[in-house]
C-alpha cells in the first residue's frame, strides 16, 4: 500500500488516533470491527497514525498491531514525534523531541502529594520512577530516588496519587499553581505533564504541515482529558470525535461524539468517513 495514495475522491486524510481507549480496550485488546475499519481507511490510502500518551517503546507494539505504516508517529503527548525512515533499525527515528527541566516543577507538585509516586521520561524513552508506579508499562526503565529524578532532561512526567478520587485530585492540581509546563489530568488520579505550550495538537500541527495535508481533512479520535487539544484542533476545520465514555470536557471541544470503546465507536466513525 502507497501512503501518499489518495481515495477515489482525490483526498488523503490525516487520521490520528489516540490509543488507551480508542484503539484498544482496558485490558489491551482489541475489537474485531475497529480493527477491520482500521484496515479498511488505511489500505484506502489514508495515513493513519497514533497519537497518544505513550511513549514510543510502548506504543510501537499498538502500532504494529495494526499494521501501521504511517510517516509519523506522536507519542508522549506530543513531546516526541517518530518519523519513518527505512535506513534505521525498527523503521522509526526520533524527529522532533521537546524537553524540559523537571527539577522545578516535581519540587512544586510533592508537598501537595507527598505519597503519590513519580515517573520522569527521558528523550530516549527511557523512564525513571520512584516507588509505587506499578500500574505503568515500566519496560526500558528502572527505580530511583526521587531526587535522582532530576538529574536528565524529561519529555514527561508523570504522577500517580490512586488514594485521591478523581474530584480530589483536580482540586489538588488547580492548587499547584503549576507555571511553564502543559499538563493534563488522567482518567484515575494521575498527572501527566509536558513541556510548555506542547501536546498532541502541536505536534499533529507539524505533522499535518509535513505531509501538506489540509486542515480540513484532519480527522482525530480519543478519549482523555490529554486528548482536549486534539480534538479542539481538529474540530476547527476537519473532525474531532469523542468516545462515547469521555468526561464532559473533552466531548464539548469535540466535532461528533462516538460509541464508548467497548461499542467500538471509534469503527462507527471509520466507517462513517
Amino acid at each position: 500500500m502507497n501512503a501518499s495514495a489518495p481515495d477515489d475522491a482525490g483526498r488523503r486524510l490525516l487520521i490520528a488516533l489516540d490509543v488507551d481507549g480508542t484503539l484498544i480496550h482496558e485490558d489491551e485488546t482489541i475489537g474485531d470491527a475497529v480493527r477491520a475499519a482500521v484496515t479498511r481507511v488505511r489500505e484506502a490510502g489514508h495515513q493513519v497514525m497514533l497519537a497518544t500518551g505513550r511513549s514510543w517503546e510502548t506504543a510501537r507494539p499498538i502500532h504494529e498491531a495494526f499494521g501501521l505504516d504511517s510517516d509519523f508517529v506522536v507519542c508522549a503527548n506530543g513531546a516526541l514525534t517518530m518519523r519513518r525512515d527505512d535506513t534505521v533499525e525498527g523503521g522509526y527515528r526520533r524527529e522532533f523531541v521537546e524537553t524540559f527541566d523537571p527539577t522545578e516543577v516535581l519540587r512544586t507538585i510533592r508537598p501537595h502529594l507527598p505519597s503519590g509516586s513519580f515517573m520522569v521520561e527521558d528523550p530516549m524513552g527511557y523512564r525513571r520512577y520512584t516507588e509505587g508506579m506499578t500500574d505503568w508499562e515500566l519496560v526500558n526503565a528502572e527505580q530511583v530516588t526521587f531526587e535522582e529524578l532530576s538529574e536528565h532532561p524529561a519529555t514527561r512526567v508523570v504522577v500517580v496519587s490512586p488514594q485521591h478520587d478523581e474530584d480530589e485530585f483536580l482540586s489538588i492540581v488547580e492548587r499547584m499553581g503549576l507555571h511553564k509546563v502543559s499538563y493534563a489530568i488522567g482518567w484515575t488520579a494521575w498527572l501527566d505533564i509536558a513541556p510548555d505550550g506542547v501536546n498532541k495538537a502541536t505536534a499533529l500541527d507539524r505533522v499535518r504541515a509535513a505531509l501538506d495535508i489540509p486542515h480540513t481533512d484532519v480527522v482525530a479520535v480519543g478519549d482523555g482529558r490529554n486528548d482536549i487539544d486534539m480534538l479542539s484542533w481538529a474540530s476547527a476545520q476537519g473532525i474531532g470525535a469523542a468516545m462515547g465514555q469521555a468526561p464532559d470536557e473533552v466531548k464539548a471541544v469535540s466535532s461528533r461524539v462516538v460509541g464508548t470503546v467497548v461499542e467500538d465507536g471509534l469503527a462507527e466513525l471509520l466507517d462513517s468517513l
